[in-house]
């Protein structure tokens, strides 16, 4: 019996069957439906919350026939946590590199492929310790790209999260030239995990949710020229390293969903949450 790897329903969700059985491992770190074509699906292998007992990926698998066959497209041993497709282009994409848990590498940060993986391009690096924690596009505007990233070192005994590394980025071009974020209400200290959110229904809301001392989910409503820390609740940040999710809802910038330990949502622009019952916790 499957366990793990990707499930495909299509019945709204009633009923679930695996389609990655074939390949040579199962964790799962992301998956990316084509918004322009259905039948395009790209994973990235690897669980990039990188708990004590995470296994490793090898890189990036893609179908074109709604997963009844897969092609192994990058092979990076490692962790990955985010793959995004243009919307209406689904040979090009971008993945979120963590790189492996337990070492440094300099394989990490942000991929790009143009032509549906047959070759991909590392556009963004920091260091061999600083791996892409999240990445995202505007699907109103493709060429306006975040990404955080994540200093982080998994040890048998423990993890360190944070350091000089971790931090948000932003392209204007497609990917082509990157600026990381700075100030401009965005907290000044060591920052840890890093996620990101851009509102599909308005471009210019951007939600960073920052482990840091003065952490929190922050909102910017110019493109990420500046930001405002609208929610500062522990509920938000607690264990980031095993969460630090941010998702905003397609059809209004004002509902954005958290995950942690519970799964948080709110409809006033991030400012309030409520959590919402799930059959587990996690």
């Amino acid at each position: 019996t499957s366990q793990s790897g990707v499930w495909k329903s299509v019945d709204g969700g009633h009923n679930w069957k695996p389609v990655f059985d074939g390949q040579p491992l199962l964790a799962t770190g992301a998956i990316a439906v084509a918004p322009s074509d259905p039948n395009v699906i790209y994973v990235g292998t690897g669980e990039a919350n990188i708990r004590g007992n995470v296994q490793p990926g090898d890189g990036i698998y893609r179908s074109t026939d709604a997963g009844k066959t897969w092609s192994h497209v990058l092979d990076q041993e490692g962790q990955i946590g985010k793959i995004v497709v243009h919307p209406r282009n689904p040979d090009i994409a971008f993945a979120a590199l963590l790189g492996h848990a337990f070492g440094p590498n300099p394989q990490r940060g942000v991929y790009r492929t143009l032509d549906g993986g047959r070759n991909w391009t590392q556009v963004l690096a920091v260091d061999a310790d600083t791996g892409a924690s999240d990445v995202e596009l505007d699907p109103g505007n493709p060429r306006i790209l975040f990404a955080g990233f994540w200093q982080a070192r998994r040890y048998p005994w423990g993890m360190t999260s944070g350091g000089a590394g971790s931090g948000l980025h932003r392209s204007t071009d497609g990917g082509e030239a990157w600026s990381r974020v700075t100030g401009h209400g965005l907290p000044e200290a060591i920052w840890g995990k890093v996620g990101v959110a851009v509102a599909p229904s308005e471009g210019n809301r951007i939600y960073a949710l920052v482990e840091a001392e003065k952490g929190g989910l922050f909102r910017s409503d110019d493109y990420g020229e500046s930001f405002k820390r609208v929610n500062e609740e522990n509920d938000l940040r607690q264990r980031a390293w095993y969460y630090t999710g941010a998702y905003a809802d397609p059809k209004n910038a004002d509902t954005v969903w958290v995950t942690n330990v519970q799964l948080w949502k709110s409809i006033d622009g991030g400012k309030s949450f409520t959590s919402v019952p799930t059959p587990h916790g996690d």
